[in-house]
């Protein structure tokens, strides 16, 4: 427990684990009155250039007053950080609030004055811009929007951290002093800088893992068997080119090598006279601890995790990993596991086979990322069946690199997709997840990576809604259809399978991306491209003919009708399929022509082919490369044993390819003039405050007025005005709905939630309260027959089902009728909460969500409103902020869609409002993010226009946005 400074609490939420430049680990944190011998210590280390660079004058040592200023602060006008590596101090920033005059102040003033002191060994490692992101956000928090630093002209790293760090700022030389003022308003240019240096770091620290020049197996048994030796076995079996080590503090004293596989024996790390890069831990859990201090001593760089017992195992274990995570990243290791089955990398230079698996597969263009070992193992074994390659040349199914890395308390996918992004060995990445531990990361990766090569992404755990044991994961309530709904619009290729993660990698890797979706499909059998061509419409391609060659073709007669398929303009790409044949006839001649016609396609695009076979295994091999070795260049090409599983994959590559054409030209938000965004964060501060929070929300029946008195659906289908839509929340939609008690929060009055929406330009149309048949008369003369009469009533809202709507009401007696039915049919007045609204003009009943996941963030949701959404889950999700071109795809990528753009002969409705009115609330939402709810619903489009008849929505304090903030790890 640290003690605080002065009179102010210890903020423990600046406390964080950062990756640096080289791949290491460090943490950040305040410092504190217990820190003085730690300051006095590194102040000792730190060279005496540095130390004038930071006094502008000699300055050997710390005075008792230094080193009380410098260890004592109140956390608002003065504070300090310090990043440590273990428990000693490697660099030191801090800030003092100052005034006009540059004199000690405190608020209201904005201005801080700032400065670093790195220690020499450290420079060079990006610790100081790290710090600076860091000290920054804190300097926000507490009201600070500027920061003055004054630098002598010879610091040239010092005035770098500054000038790159891409902060607005103004440059002045004065008396010999270079001084830099800068905005601390994060800026494009500023979040830009800070995740390229996140991608860099965190993509080398991944290296770190992937490629060491030695590595130690900690837990080697001196017999046959176990988990430490099997390693050490793969490790030499794979041909690893650095050094290995075997360590076990049972081995005798005398033991000086491992027999028979002549490795160098270890009682201990510490007797290891060389540098250790990576150490393979395969030691009781209980034993991990004094590991990995002993790991940490020595200057290893990562671990490698086989043991388990961690969180897999129950509430003990879960300490137990946030223990091993904690201690790793205070020596600057980064952690791959718990309970994990290894890392491999197949590089000729490197050849690390750190893992379980019994062989290093041979080299390829696949990265392979899983958080279950026996994923694992089926995916290394069925690439390798699908053809692995020669040794000498790369397979249509090698690998690159594999991580699997079980309970991934460190280490994830984000770290892997920050390696791959830029990693020359790897053209498509795989990937096995069954929990995100960080949705809004892995989303912005995810499409970053995607815009230069394919992610392909198989989750488990989706129906259960829970991840696994060992997975310490924000909670996120999104259904799994907004899971996938959010990936694809990351440009991630989301499989169901296994086997079609495979299936898609395997295409992907060795093929051209298609231009197209038209596909023509030739073969020896009628009735398999008959098949191919049904399979290719139920992927929503668009087949040829199929060309029969006849079950007489030969080897030749493929050759010519795949040459010319190829060269035909009409086609994008092309499946080939074959039966065995009666007679004679070679499997491994038909491979040559088929991949000498895909190597001479000439002239234009290169198109993909995908060869579709029945029981001719012999052609699979062939076409993969592996048997024999084909000419330098050759193209190899994926077989599939099932028309549906090739035209899948095909399906994912031409969807993919589209993802990556439009993504080249992103679309745009648009601007709005009529939008008063201060207008509207005034009324959400006079909402949100403890004050007015009782008469915001005023219980259940203002839950249902503000859902309804503001508009209320009018009509019982897509042809009649409008219809009762879906319930708040319902599934399918992005996370709960605003009528859903989920967080704490106000719950907008029917007024005030008219008023938000209309500042952002979307008008709700009026409802007025009917508490009796005499208020109702006078409510429809106020608005105009015709009318309709319903209730808003939280368990009546949006059950067209129960006859609880009353539409187009001409006159007092129809009004006067229909009140008396309700109220005997359903209950009392006051039980119903009964309204008035004017009818709307007729169209197709919608409904348009938005709400904030903690996990994932700012989430829009579009459907039909009624069965479609509610029963069907036909839902179309998009994260916030959406451009011009995701309004248009969400309100295109529904099932139901075509009842929007004249089914059946009726007339298409104003799509364009539609889009706009998306838009507006994807604004709202992304301006205001204490606006955690609001639902439209329904919102009836009609030709010309639309009608928002019901509204409602939530104000909350808004979470926190850690993509926004300042680089740190997961916390533990």
């Amino acid at each position: 427990m640290r003690s605080p400074s002065d009179h102010h609490a210890y903020p423990t939420h600046w406390e964080a684990d950062v990756v640096l430049r080289d791949g290491g680990t460090a943490q950040i944190r305040p410092i504190t009155t217990d820190d003085a011998q730690r300051l006095v210590s590194f102040y000792e280390r730190v060279s005496d250039e540095s130390k004038y660079y930071r006094f502008f004058a000699p300055y050997p040592r710390l005075s008792d007053r230094d080193v009380h200023r410098f260890t004592h602060h109140d956390y608002v006008d003065r504070v300090g950080l310090a990043a440590t590596v273990g428990d000693e101090f490697i660099a030191t920033v801090r800030y003092d609030r100052i005034d006009a005059r540059g004199m000690p102040a405190a608020a209201p003033a904005d201005e801080a004055e700032v400065a670093f002191l790195v220690q020499d060994a450290h420079q060079g490692r990006g610790v100081a811009s790290a710090l600076l992101e860091h000290i920054a956000a804190v300097a926000r928090e507490r009201g600070i929007r500027r920061f003055a630093a004054e630098v002598l002209p010879a610091n040239t790293k010092m005035i770098k951290v500054f000038t790159d760090a891409g902060y607005t700022q103004k440059r002045s030389f004065e008396d010999g002093v270079v001084r830099l003022e800068f905005d601390l308003e994060p800026t494009d240019r500023s979040l830009a800088v800070m995740r390229g240096r996140e991608q860099r770091a965190e993509a080398r620290s991944v290296q770190r893992l992937l490629a060491p020049g030695s590595v130690a197996v900690i837990g080697t048994s001196r017999r046959p068997g176990g988990v430490g030796r099997t390693v050490l076995r793969n490790l030499l079996d794979g041909g690893f080119t650095g050094r290995v080590h075997a360590v076990n503090h049972a081995f005798p004293d005398d033991m000086e090598r491992l027999e028979p596989e002549g490795v160098p024996a270890h009682r201990s790390l510490r007797a290891i006279e060389e540098p250790v890069d990576l150490a393979v831990v395969a030691v009781p859990a209980e034993r991990v601890p004094a590991v990995v201090a002993e790991c940490g001593d020595h200057g290893v760089q990562g671990l490698v995790v086989l043991s388990a017992g961690y969180a897999e195992s129950g509430r003990e274990g879960r300490d137990r990993q946030r223990d091993l995570v904690r201690q790793a990243r205070s020596h600057g290791m980064r952690v791959i596991g718990p309970n994990a089955f290894g890392v491999i990398n197949t590089a000729e230079g490197v050849r690390l086979n750190a893992s379980l698996s019994p062989q290093l597969p041979n080299p390829g263009r696949l990265g392979l990322f899983t958080q279950s070992g026996a994923i694992g193992i089926a995916l290394l074994s069925g690439l390798h069946r699908r053809g692995a390659g020669l040794a000498s040349l790369a397979g249509i199914a090698g690998i690159s690199t594999f991580v699997s890395a079980g309970n991934r308390a460190d280490v994830s996918g984000n770290d892997l997709l920050q390696y791959w992004y830029d990693d020359p060995r790897t053209d498509v990445v795989l990937m096995y997840l069954e929990s995100i531990g960080n949705p809004r990361k892995f989303t912005r990766l995810a499409r970053r990576t995607a815009a230069v090569k394919p992610v392909v992404v198989v989750k488990g755990a989706r129906h259960t809604g829970s991840a696994p044991t060992g997975h310490a994961v924000p909670t996120t309530r999104i259904p799994d259809a907004t899971v996938s709904d959010l990936l694809r619009q990351a440009g991630v290729i989301r499989v169901d399978t296994v086997t079609e993660l495979a299936d898609a990698g395997v295409l992907l890797a060795s093929q051209p991306l298609p231009a197209g979706p038209r596909v023509a499909i030739l073969g020896n059998s009628e009735s398999l491209g008959l098949i191919t061509y049904d399979a290719c419409l139920t992927e929503g391609l668009r087949p040829l003919p199929p060309h029969d060659l006849t079950t007489a073709a030969a080897p030749e007669d493929f050759r010519r009708a795949l040459a010319e398929a190829l060269t035909d303009d009409a086609s994008d790409a092309v499946v080939v399929t074959a039966i065995p044949w009666v007679g004679d006839g070679s499997a491994r001649a038909l491979a040559t022509a088929v991949r000498e016609a895909a190597q001479t396609s000439g002239p234009g695009p290169a198109k993909p082919v995908a060869v579709v076979h029945l029981e001719i295994q012999e052609l699979a091999e062939a076409l993969a490369g592996t048997g024999g070795e084909p000419a330098p260049g050759t193209r190899r090409i994926p077989a599939y044993p099932a028309a549906e599983r090739a035209v899948r994959a095909l399906a994912e590559a031409v969807r993919y390819a589209r993802w990556r054409q439009e993504a080249a030209e992103p679309g745009r938000v648009p601007e709005y003039d009529d939008i008063d965004e201060a207008g509207a964060a005034a009324d959400i501060q006079v909402l949100l405050a403890p004050a007015e929070g009782a008469s915001a929300g005023t219980g259940e029946g203002a839950s249902g007025g503000a859902g309804e008195g503001a508009g209320g659906e009018i009509g019982d289908g897509a042809g009649d005005r409008t219809s009762v839509g879906a319930e708040s929340g319902a599934s399918g939609t992005a996370g709960a709905g605003p009528g859903d008690d989920v967080s704490p929060g106000v719950e907008l009055s029917a007024a005030d939630t008219q008023r938000l929406l209309a500042r952002y330009g979307v008008s709700v149309l009026p409802a007025l309260p009917a508490p009796d048949p005499d208020t109702a008369v006078r409510a429809a003369e106020r608005l105009g027959f015709p009318v309709a009469l319903k209730p808003t009533a939280p368990h009546l809202r949006h059950r067209a089902d129960l006859g609880g709507v009353r539409l187009e009401l001409g006159g007092e007696p129809e009004l006067r009728r229909a009140y008396a039915e309700l109220t005997d049919y359903l209950g009392r007045p006051e039980e119903l909460g009964l309204v008035v609204q004017r009818m709307a003009p007729r169209g197709v009943d919608t409904v348009v969500r938005a709400a904030i996941d903690p996990a994932a963030g700012a989430v829009l949701s579009f459907g039909l409103a009624g069965a479609p959404s509610e029963l069907l889950g036909d839902t179309a999700h998009g994260l916030v902020p959406v451009t011009g071109r995701d309004a248009a795809e969400l309100i295109r990528s529904i099932r139901t869609a075509p009842l929007l753009f004249g089914w059946r002969g009726s007339k298409p409705v104003d799509t364009a409002a539609l889009e706009e009115l998306l838009l507006r609330v994807s604004r709202l939402v992304d301006d205001h993010p204490e606006m955690v709810a609001v639902d439209l619903e329904p919102v009836v489009v009609a030709q010309h226009g639309l009608s928002v008849l019901g509204a409602s929505a939530r104000l909350a304090p808004p979470p926190p946005r850690t993509d926004l903030g300042p680089r740190h790890m997961p916390a533990y």
